[in-house]
């Protein structure tokens, strides 16, 4: 995992200074492609992302955890309930359903130490769903706060990196995963 992430870091961030490095690390790692796949909200299996090009919230932030530590900065996880029925208005009429039954689940971003202030950088939604409404961070100067691609129902938990084993797990029950399911497929069908 550790050659992975080190050969996808000296690809994306030799040579730049540690702003152009943070933010080029943002950006590489917004563009992966969302699609929720359980298996990877594992900080064992997280890094499997690359792999499928496909990742979402969680995978997403550990990956970008792991490359800022590895840059020298410092991070916390940060994490927000939400619900999924929140964006019913996009979903079309059998995503609307499903998302009515799905119980509260938990999005993750982090939380970045820049300037001697914690920055919330949110790496969740590639651009091309910003079509349907979804708020993608298209520019990030690297220093300001970025967009939450969620409207928390809830307080917003901190964690060290080291604690990432105590966030909340997403709920894989039958429902769940044809949620999920329906969900990846009608994003694939939006990005053509």
């Amino acid at each position: 995992m550790t050659d992975i992430i080190d050969h996808k870091l000296h690809e994306w961030v030799n040579g730049r200074s540690t702003r152009d490095a943070r933010t080029t690390i943002f950006y590489k790692i917004r563009d992966i492609p969302y699609a929720v796949i359980p298996e990877l909200n594992n900080p064992e299996r997280y890094i499997d992302m690359l792999k499928l090009n496909r990742g979402s919230c969680t995978p997403k932030h550990l990956l970008l955890c792991n490359m800022y530590q590895r840059i020298g900065l410092e991070v916390l996880y940060a994490v927000y309930p939400f619900r999924w029925d929140e964006f019913e208005t996009l979903y079309p009429p059998e995503l609307r359903t499903l998302a009515k039954a799905m119980p509260i689940s938990y999005h993750l971003a982090c939380k970045v130490n820049i300037d001697e202030r914690l920055v919330l950088v949110d790496a969740t939604i590639d651009p091309a769903l910003q079509k349907i409404g979804l708020p993608v961070n298209k520019e990030w100067d690297g220093i300001s706060d970025t967009l939450l691609a969620i409207n928390p129902c809830g307080e917003e938990q901190l964690y060290y990196p080291s604690e990432a084993s105590l966030m909340q797990p997403q709920v894989t029950d039958e429902k769940s995963l044809a949620f999920y399911n329906g969900i990846n497929s009608w994003m694939e069908k939006l990005r053509g």
